[in-house]
């Protein structure tokens, strides 16, 4: 973190702990990251548990880009990048819509963005209860969908998107948490988020968020190292003027292109290194 964005963090803490604003969130529960009170064991227990519930309960949405390879003579590279949400829709609010716009699509349309940066594959699961879709959560450890696990492994890079409160990560309201193995990853984004004024926290200093666990889908890539933001609820809410499951996709903000914009430029830096070069 540069000495600007964690003295904006620190001196902000310190005027919590005096005029208490972050305090209430401190009876908040246990990072979700820890599975203590996730009800199903993993991604498989769920299904069987909530068999023919899928596009009721729940959903999962995944987009592989074809690839193609009958020729001999030419080569045809490893996909780079893959994008996840692995408690979307009213589990983790507000990573659903972050997955699609960073992987290239328009949360409402669908549509590919314009932006230089391309498109890349994406898997999400998703709450869509009325109510109670924390009972959803499976912590990404025991994240075990063929899909989802399939891409992690057949792509060079993940990047896993999550939600956590201020009192979990410990930073002022609006800030991400950058975690995940890949090292590089994380400058990265870091860099890219000093850049639009997003104050972030480094995973080391937040154990629960660092999503440095090698069983979570983020890190189950070729490269065996990924990239995970856990945002906190107020930098979430922030990126939507219609916080609701219908009014999310279509009523982004500025906060929202900020941080997408970030991510899409972090990843492709990220694919212009040398370890990207797999065939």
């Amino acid at each position: 973190m540069n000495s600007t964005s964690r003295r904006t963090i620190l001196t902000a803490l310190a005027t919590a702990a005096v005029s208490g604003p972050l305090l209430t969130t401190l009876t908040a529960t246990d990072a979700h990251a820890t599975g203590d009170l996730d009800v199903y064991a993993s991604n498989t227990d769920l299904y069987k548990k909530l068999a023919g519930q899928e596009g009721v309960e729940f959903a999962r949405r995944y987009r592989r880009h074809e690839y193609v390879d009958h020729s001999l003579p030419q080569r045809f590279p490893y996909n780079r990048t893959t994008v996840m949400a692995l408690h979307g829709g009213g589990i983790e609010v507000g990573t659903s819509e972050l997955c699609l716009a960073i992987a290239g699509y328009h949360p409402a349309t669908l549509a590919p963005l314009t932006d230089g940066h391309g498109v890349f594959d994406y898997w999400m699961f998703e709450g869509l209860r009325a109510s109670g879709n924390r009972d959803l959560h499976v912590t990404a450890k025991n994240c075990d969908d063929h899909v989802a696990l399939s891409m992690a492994a057949s792509s060079l890079n993940v990047l896993s998107l999550h939600g956590c409160t201020a009192a979990q990560a410990g930073t002022v309201p609006q800030a991400v948490v950058v975690g995940g193995l890949n090292i590089r990853f994380r400058t990265l984004l870091k860099a890219e988020f000093d850049a639009v004024g997003i104050a972030w926290r480094d995973g080391d200093e937040t154990p629960d968020l660092a999503g440095v666990n090698p069983a979570n889908p983020v890190n189950r890539t070729m490269l065996a190292k990924g990239g995970q933001l856990e945002l906190t609820t107020e930098l979430r809410a922030a990126m939507f003027t219609d916080n609701t499951r219908a009014g999310r996709a279509g009523s982004t903000t500025p906060v929202f292109d900020r941080f997408v914009g970030a991510c899409r430029a972090a990843i492709t830096k990220l694919e212009q290194g040398t370890d990207q070069v797999v065939l």
